[in-house]
């Protein structure tokens, strides 16, 4: 992955959000999910930055970022992302997976500075469906708090996003996996913030630029539908399947990828 410069911007509650920086072309900020920071985008990063400036948040809690002092909201991941979008000077593209969506929809609402957004299975509560399993999380956080970081970072991905044991045995192999056990603690908080979220059109009817959601034909039932119903909240959005993919096309079909994400924002 090409290395570019890095940034730091300070949110509104003056937490420093940290962003790496690189290609050429409109601007791109891309928001990473639960377990990652912005070295998530690794499989993608030098195909989409031939296109695009890219800005690469870490978001707070992991990497460039600080986490704030006070209690934790969703609220204030958007103004991080909303004071990354600001410090560019010009309307941004956004790009966003898993709980990075989630965080991407909610900056929508706070911030006139986004041309469009591509937004990939945002986990949210839907009728007959959590977005993370509660018994799951039960699980994630006693590990956490017996220390065993790695071992809640598997149960998360296998019980609440359906990552087979075979690619998360595959995933132990790549340079992302040592950071994403670091960045474990952020689970339960952001498992309970998914689960309290639901796609209310009567909020997410305020967004108004163009907006198309990805989803796998491979995840699991509550992710395929949560990005639906949020899909169905954003008035004239699109909803585009994978076939045959998961919740980590990034990294099982990155060129696949890519290939949506020019669709969309070179539109």
């Amino acid at each position: 992955m090409a290395t570019g410069e890095f940034g730091t911007v300070t949110s509104t509650d003056g937490t420093k959000i940290g962003f790496q920086r690189l290609g050429t072309g409109p601007a791109l900020v891309a928001v990473h999910g639960t377990t990652a920071d912005h070295h998530r985008w690794a499989p993608v990063v030098d195909p989409l930055a031939e296109h695009y400036t890219l800005h690469l948040v870490d978001r707070r809690g992991r990497g460039l970022s600080g986490d704030g002092d006070g209690a934790y909201a969703l609220a204030r991941e958007a103004e991080d992302i909303a004071a990354v979008i600001a410090s560019i000077g010009e309307p941004a593209l956004v790009l966003g997976h898993s709980y990075g969506a989630l965080t991407s929809m909610e900056t929508g609402l706070i911030s006139d500075n986004i041309a469009a957004m591509l937004l990939y299975e945002p986990p949210l509560a839907t009728p007959g469906h959590f977005a993370v399993p509660p018994d799951a999380l039960v699980r994630v956080q006693g590990l956490l708090e017996a220390g065993e970081q790695e071992a809640a970072l598997e149960v998360f991905y296998r019980e609440a996003v359906g990552v087979p044991q075979q690619r998360i045995d595959a995933m132990k192999a790549e340079p992302m996996w040592q950071r994403r056990i670091e960045i474990a603690p952020t689970l339960v908080r952001e498992g309970r913030t998914v689960n309290a979220y639901t796609a209310d059109p009567a909020r997410l009817g305020q967004l108004k630029m163009p907006v198309r959601f990805l989803v796998g034909t491979v995840s699991p039932a509550a992710l395929q539908a949560s990005t639906a119903a949020a899909a169905a909240a954003v008035p004239g959005s699109e909803l585009v399947e994978l076939v045959g993919q998961g919740h980590t096309a990034i990294d099982t079909v990155p060129d696949e990828f890519v290939a949506q994400v020019l669709a969309f924002l070179k539109n």
